[in-house]
């Protein structure tokens, strides 16, 4: 798609360091041909971000676009589409987020409204986070919703699970400024979903296409040095690099149903030394009076947040140094949504030493936090995710999602995935430099999911496809 340089793209003075572009064809609306652009600032980052005051009061309202589409039934046609920012994920109506969340896939808990919500409300994301809300809302030329996406101005890279701080260092050691950056993600979450939102009855693709042009506005408009398309669904991601995003792939390690009964039928598929060794890992985590219940639903209580939260702090303070959620998180959503939510507790002696938070979804268990209090040989492994592989099967869920990094549970039956994200940068200098880099990057990661799918538990042609 080719942005109209005089209407699509937002229109900002920057004062007198500017310059003109040189004349070059439009493709906009007016048509005609050796258009000269809008007057630009040499600077590639503007020295007012998103978070200074005049920015803040540029960024309020709505952030227009025009958009020429063609319809598929009437090719002449024109769609329009008008983009506006929220500050705050609750002023969009959640029945309608939350349909144009359904609509690309199976149901995600990550883009649910009361999931975002909940990390608004209780701080968790917010001022003295780096994360400041910048939803995207888009509307037809009616008035009606034609899509959302979940944006976040960025003062720093924690939290996101695809890395960039080597970009972020080098430029900034170049003379530019690496943040803010614009961030489409779930905060914290690295699992994949849609994040392009299109409700149905709306052309998907001109819809999509359009909220990428705002992403690429906004990041103009708010004087940031890129965007971020994190965990995108493959779809997403073909788009967004048609439309001049640069692919980026990374691995994380899933575990499949194939269509099992119990997980004895998916020790089956094992090798024989894999199986006895699982067997023995599990039996020792569960020696010494420890047990393992699940709480879902109705049955979440506070008492079970208390302990949970105590786990999380533990494990965030030895991993992260300062975990991203707060208490008060974890009450909203059990109050929010408790039936997405699987807590996997160890106890002894009905004292809670150990527990996962497992979110679920449409096809797919979802494991996010685990901490303990009390060491034990093999429980992290029984808790994360032997357990989530006997829920997987009883809810007849299609697979389990681990989270981020670890080849330790290739051994526990989990395979390598490849996940997807999309990046886009003002400077095209950096883009360049970054687009070099992604794709080695990309020829390492294929050359680590062969060795790693070499590696696997599984008993050699009878492996999952």
């Amino acid at each position: 798609m080719k942005l109209h340089c005089c209407g699509i793209l937002p229109k900002l003075a920057y004062g007198p360091r500017e310059r003109r572009l040189p004349l070059r064809d439009c493709f906009g609306p007016c048509g005609r041909r050796r258009h000269r652009t809008k007057a630009r600032r040499r600077d590639k980052v503007p020295r007012s971000g998103p978070f200074a005051a005049p920015a803040r009061r540029r960024l309020r309202g709505a952030l227009r676009l025009n958009l020429r589409r063609r319809a598929t039934s009437e090719p002449s046609a024109e769609r329009a589409f008008r983009a506006r920012t929220i500050e705050r994920v609750a002023d969009a109506d959640p029945a309608l987020w939350n349909a144009a969340a359904l609509a690309g896939g199976p149901y995600n808990p990550f883009v649910d409204h009361r999931f975002l919500d909940a990390l608004e409300r209780s701080g968790s994301v917010g001022p003295g986070t780096g994360w400041s809300s910048t939803h995207i809302v888009l509307e037809d030329a009616d008035g009606g919703p034609a899509g959302f996406a979940p944006c976040y101005w960025k003062s720093h890279s924690q939290g996101e699970y695809v890395f960039d701080h080597g970009f972020a260092d080098a430029y900034e050691r170049a003379g530019g400024r690496y943040y803010p950056k614009l961030q489409v993600a779930a905060p914290f979450t690295p699992a994949t979903g849609p994040r392009l939102l299109v409700p149905p009855g709306v052309d998907r693709p001109s819809a999509q296409t359009a909220l990428a042009a705002a992403m690429r506005g906004l990041m103009r408009q708010g004087g940031a040095s890129s965007v971020h398309v994190t965990f995108a669904t493959e779809e997403e991601r073909a788009l967004l690099v048609g439309e001049g995003f640069l692919p980026r792939e990374d691995q994380q390690f899933h575990w499949r149903n194939e269509a099992y009964g119990s997980y004895d039928d998916f020790l089956g598929d094992l090798a024989s030394r894999k199986r006895k060794q699982l067997k023995r890992e599990r039996r020792d985590a569960l020696a010494d009076g420890v047990s393992v219940r699940h709480v879902t639903g109705s049955d979440l209580r506070e008492a079970h947040w208390d302990a949970f939260f105590a786990f999380y702090m533990d494990t965030g303070a030895r991993k992260w140094g300062r975990p991203y959620l707060n208490r008060r998180f974890f009450s909203l959503i059990g109050e929010a949504m408790p039936e997405t939510i699987l807590l996997v507790l160890a106890e002894r002696a009905g004292r809670p030493i150990a527990g996962a938070l497992n979110f679920i979804g449409g096809d797919a268990l979802y494991g996010r936090y685990w901490g303990a209090i009390e060491e034990r040989p093999f429980l992290h492994f029984e808790v994360c995710y032997h357990q989530a592989i006997d829920a997987a099967i009883e809810r007849g869920l299609a697979r389990v999602e681990a989270g981020a990094q670890g080849e330790h549970k290739l051994a526990r039956g989990y395979r390598p995935v490849v996940t997807r994200s999309a990046h886009l940068f003002a400077d095209p200098a950096l883009s360049r430099a970054v687009a070099d880099y992604l794709r080695r990057e990309r020829s390492y990661v294929s050359v680590v999911q062969d060795a790693l799918d070499d590696a696997s538990p599984f008993r050699r042609g009878d492996q999952p496809v």
